[in-house]
């Protein structure tokens, strides 16, 4: 056996990639040391060049009889965002030297906590509880207090809006339960950008980035923000906000974006102290509408003395739409209501127990959400006339104002902005984190992938803690993080998010967005979800702490084929431009990841682009020069 490689496999060896060691690493590990990779982390380049793992002479090719029998977890032989599809399976190498499993300590070999110093993923802060409040404050926003008359009218008549609703809640679950697997299987930050990487390789994870970080959760979190504005002057000003100038809108929006980033800067636990505190807000004001509009109907209480007797004179069904057009929108409608449901994957190596904890976060929340949304319609229907919820988009305030007056849509106002300001908070902190794990990769550049608000990624070290005022330590004990203290977050890539959505607030173009939103996002949960089905396929022996039946990804992927071709065909133009903006991410790939040896052999090729240039890189824009020498190199091997 070459030196290169070792002789003895060593349970706590490194692994070849950033995050997948830092999963779970000892919580006593010091982290004073940092570096931030420019393009391609030392540790992964050490990998590839010394444990290639095509290389017949690595231990790791060597098949299932290499590996000891005491070990039952799963290795892997790349991290986050270089799960190369043709390298050797996450099942296929465990106990090979040179990789640790996902969970192993780390510090054995890297006494300073090894890759990248200081680490959210080392710091394990996220609960259970934490995890429910972040899917639960991002599902629960203000489609279902503002605008449930998407589904009504199109449905045609409130048995079939519940019944609408009911499919829509299951739909979002199955998608949910799918990705509760994969987040278990793969339990690292980053979401779909990890498990498409992983399963279709690299440019499929560098794509979704190029279209979440760019525009989807930026452009999701702009059309929250402006909501919250317009229901937060409206409590304030009254009926006169109609008339009010947008931008006062915009500028209330604006300040809560900043709030919210300010938060989630100061310390995690501040910004999942908010979430929970408004999670329960939120039940509260749903059970509340329920139990009113129960009252309401028992004894025709009415604030303008006019009770709506339509739930008693007219059948449930009645007017109900057999068209699959109508039902289609009306479907695509509610699914817009529950989404969200994928927020936890993007934090999953922050949580304590991953594999425990996430599978209960989305079994809970999901039917919790789903029987939350009936029954808030069903008291609409009972105290609202079926015209009235079918054509106003504040049917919260329009039910506040019907039961008790001014009083009441004031009280139902305040309520719609404050469920808006817990789900930006919710879409603010996940964002943060799928930008930090791009900024990791090198998929953007890399100061959005460090800790905190200097050079340096490290944990507060116990000088600086010692040398700290009273103040400041009775600040930290209050609302830092319990091993960090204070502004121990992605301050960066908090930064990044909060300026791409204050750029989609102030232009406003909100009608492209969503189309753009619904293509692009269902497209990608379409992929995800395919892969779980791809995975099980390939991997069958992976350990997956949690797995959901066959049939539950399979129905998930039925259903996002079919409102897919229903946009496809419904609006061409926008689709097309949603096409267009994906396909301009593959260059990028080839310039910012895969000619920088990001890629399935970055270091090589980039010993080779050495060697046979002179040492010099080529100009970016020849991305297909590179693209070239990677497609060489790969056959030469085989």
């Amino acid at each position: 056996m070459p030196p290169l490689y070792s002789s003895t496999l060593q349970p706590d060896t490194r692994d070849s990639l950033e995050l997948a060691s830092l999963a779970s690493s000892s919580p006593g590990a010091d982290t004073s040391e940092t570096d931030s990779r420019p393009s391609i982390s030392s540790s992964r380049r050490l990998s590839l060049e010394q444990d290639d793992p095509l290389d017949s002479a690595n231990p790791a090719a060597a098949g299932a009889s290499a590996r000891p029998s005491y070990h039952s977890r799963s290795f892997s032989v790349s991290s986050t965002f270089d799960f190369a599809s043709n390298l050797f399976p996450l099942s296929s190498t465990t106990g090979a030297a040179g990789y640790a499993p996902l969970g192993a300590s780390t510090t054995a070999t890297h006494p300073h906590g090894g890759l990248g110093g200081g680490s959210l993923e080392k710091h394990k802060t996220l609960t259970y509880l934490n995890g429910l409040s972040l899917i639960v404050g991002l599902i629960i926003g203000s489609g279902i207090f503002s605008s449930p008359s998407q589904v009504n009218a199109n449905a045609g008549s409130p048995g079939a809006s519940l019944i609408i609703w009911l499919i829509a809640g299951i739909l979002a679950w199955t998608g949910a339960a799918s990705y509760a697997e994969l987040g278990g299987a793969i339990p690292l930050n980053g979401g779909p950008q990890v498990y498409l990487s992983k399963i279709f390789g690299e440019l499929a994870g560098f794509l979704f980035t190029w279209v979440a970080v760019l525009v989807l959760k930026p452009g999701s979190a702009a059309i929250i923000s402006i909501i919250m504005g317009e229901y937060l002057v409206r409590a304030v000003i009254g009926a006169e906000a109609e008339t009010i100038n947008p931008w006062v809108n915009k500028a209330v929006a604006l300040v809560g974006l900043f709030l919210v980033t300010f938060l989630n800067c100061v310390s995690t636990r501040l910004g999942t102290r908010l979430n929970d505190m408004l999670m329960f807000l939120k039940f509260v004001a749903l059970l509340g509408v329920a139990i009113i509009g129960i009252v309401v109907a028992a004894t025709g209480f009415s604030y303008s003395g006019t009770p709506n007797l339509d739930w008693k004179t007219h059948d449930w069904f009645e007017g109900s739409k057999m068209d699959a057009s109508a039902w289609a929108v009306a479907l695509y409608a509610g699914l817009w209501a529950f989404d969200g449901w994928d927020n936890t994957n993007y934090v999953v190596g922050e949580f304590r127990n991953p594999s425990r904890d996430l599978p209960r976060v989305i079994h809970t929340a999901m039917p919790l959400v789903i029987v939350s949304y009936i029954l808030a319609n069903m008291a609409y229907f009972l105290v609202l006339p079926l015209a009235t919820i079918n054509s106003s988009n504040t049917v919260a305030v329009m039910f506040g104002a019907k039961v008790f007056g001014p009083t009441g849509a004031l009280i139902f106002a305040l309520i719609v902005s404050a469920s808006c300001l817990g789900a930006l908070n919710s879409a603010t902190f996940t964002s943060s984190r799928l930008v930090y794990a791009a900024g990791k990769e090198g998929y953007i550049p890399s100061i959005f992938g460090r800790i905190g608000t200097g050079s340096s990624t490290s944990s507060p070290s116990l000088s600086t803690t010692r040398t700290r005022s009273w103040f400041s330590k009775k600040l930290a004990a209050a609302v830092g993080d319990e091993d960090t203290g204070l502004f121990f977050t992605p301050i960066p890539a908090l930064a990044l998010n909060a300026s791409l959505t204050a750029a989609y607030a102030v232009v406003g173009e909100f009608g492209t967005l969503l189309t753009f939103y619904g293509v692009a996002g269902y497209t990608f949960y379409f992929v995800t979800v395919l892969g779980l089905i791809v995975l099980r396929v390939r991997e069958p022996h992976l350990e997956r702490p949690y797995k959901t039946w066959i049939t539950t990804p399979i129905i998930f992927c039925c259903v996002s084929l079919f409102l897919l071709s229903r946009a496809v065909f419904a609006q061409p133009l926008q689709t097309m431009i949603v096409i267009a903006f994906v396909i301009a991410g593959i260059p990028v790939y080839y310039w910012r990841v895969s000619g920088r040896g990001g890629g399935r052999s970055g270091a090589k090729r980039e010993a080779l682009s050495s060697s046979g240039g002179g040492g010099r890189r080529r100009p970016w824009w020849k991305f297909w020069q590179r693209w070239t020498t990677a497609s060489g190199g790969g056959s030469s091997r085989s």
